[in-house]
């Protein structure tokens, strides 16, 4: 059985319900591989629609990124909509931008509609170190205003630490629009909604094997498990860093990559409402940012750094403490209770990979580290495109698919590079 990580969130879930493993044949309209938010927001989504759906975990819900993160809904994709424009051309980036701040959206609309306990608070701030980084925040409000957010102001060194108690910034964005959440709570309340209109949920359900046949002139596609199988009109593959080499042709154009959280003990109240007296969640716009933000029960959730390729350097405390330290030299005082680390997904373009393979796959991938709130806008879109409304859906089919330069043996060192460069440009702030 695989379980989850020793993770704060994990301790503090509250999980009281065990989903059983798939033994024998069972039938849906569609099949949905992955316990994550793609495959939860997908599988709410098409059963909302009328749809038979069934849906797979190889471990327990929310074991993957879902369950992992740092619990920020961060609006937008990886790469801005300026980037998009620039490379994609004007009619992708409008198409885009107009989806741009959906998902969060999706999340809390999901929250309110299924009653979920997710420890939602709302309110975001990206914090900047250098005049550059601040003027490239300017830019970014003026662009996602043009697309609709307007619940974004700027922040300069006088009013920080109205949002955050540090000296380590010069300014920065506040974004009303995003907040942050217990990643995990969210997952499993998710799937207890899926249950509670109709959906099957089965753990422990790892797939080993997917064909196509030809019933009564209608394909179909047969589900295997090590125990069981699904036969389903169609299939979704939703599982992200998780899914290993189960489809190939997903396998090359991605690149999990691992991310390291820690979690302090339970501060004193008035510490922690001084370190953070906005409440809201912060991230840094450095290459290889840090993020954090103060969990329901006062502690303070410290995240950063990637490792190319997946897994966790030898000691997580150890290589983020220093950095917590940094912002809050207080926190020296203070032990951390958890360290965890998780994947996931990276892409060349560092755009979400949605799309289809013949004519009964689909799937949703890709995030490059902006999965909260796109996870629940591509769950919402494949939907759209199984009941008939493409549209949106061929706005991401139509971005192209890279497969990594050299392949497996040299998407992490090519990787590396780029983001040995970017940071250093980061430290030199140029």
């Amino acid at each position: 059985m695989t379980t989850y990580p020793d993770s704060y969130y994990a301790a503090t879930a509250n999980r009281t319900v065990t989903y059983p493993t798939l033994e024998g044949e069972v039938t849906a309209d569609v099949c949905v591989v992955g316990g994550g938010y793609s495959g939860l927001s997908t599988a709410i989504a098409l059963q909302e629609k009328g749809y038979k759906v069934v849906l797979l975990e190889a471990a327990n819900i929310g074991f993957g990124a879902s369950g992992r993160n740092g619990g920020q809904l961060v609006n937008s994709f990886s790469r801005d909509i300026d980037h998009i424009e620039k490379h994609y051309g004007l009619d992708t980036a409008n198409a885009m931008g107009n989806m741009a701040f959906e998902g969060a959206d999706c999340i809390r609309g999901l929250i309110k509609k299924y009653n979920i306990d997710a420890d939602y608070k709302h309110g975001g701030f990206f914090a900047a170190f250098t005049e550059k980084q601040l003027k490239e925040l300017e830019s970014k409000k003026a662009l996602w205003e043009r697309f609709g957010n307007k619940k974004l102001s700027m922040v300069g060194k006088a009013d920080v630490s109205k949002i955050v108690n540090t000296d380590a910034y010069i300014g920065g964005l506040v974004d009303e629009h995003c907040g942050h959440i217990h990643p995990l709570k969210l997952a499993l309340g998710e799937a207890a909604a899926l249950v509670s209109i109709g959906g099957e949920v089965f753990e422990q359900s790892k797939v080993i094997d997917i064909k196509n046949i030809s019933e009564d002139g209608n394909e179909k596609v047969i589900v295997s498990t090590e125990k069981g199988h699904v036969k389903a009109n169609l299939l979704v593959l939703a599982g992200n860093a998780y899914m290993g080499n189960l489809e190939p042709k997903l396998a090359r154009k991605s690149m999990p990559c691992g991310t390291q959280i820690v979690t302090t003990e339970v501060l004193p109240e008035a510490l922690a409402k001084s370190l953070i007296p906005s409440q809201y969640c912060v991230e840094d716009v450095n290459y290889k940012l840090d993020y954090y933000r103060m969990t329901a029960d006062n502690r303070l959730l410290f995240g950063g750094g990637v490792t190319y390729g997946g897994g966790d350097p030898a000691s997580i405390k150890r290589f983020l403490k220093p950095h917590m330290e940094k912002i809050f030299p207080a926190m020296k005082d203070y032990k951390i209770d958890y360290a965890w680390g998780g994947d996931f997904l990276l892409t060349v373009s560092r755009l979400p990979q949605l799309g289809k393979i013949g004519n009964s796959i689909y799937y949703a991938q890709g995030y490059s580290g902006h999965g909260v709130n796109t996870s629940h806008l591509a769950g919402k879109i494949l939907a759209e495109a199984i009941s008939g409304e493409q549209s949106r859906f061929e706005v991401f089919t139509g971005l192209p698919h890279y497969p990594f330069i050299g392949g497996r043996a040299m998407r992490v060192p090519m990787t590396m590079m780029g983001a040995w460069y970017y940071g250093l440009r980061d430290k030199l702030g140029i």
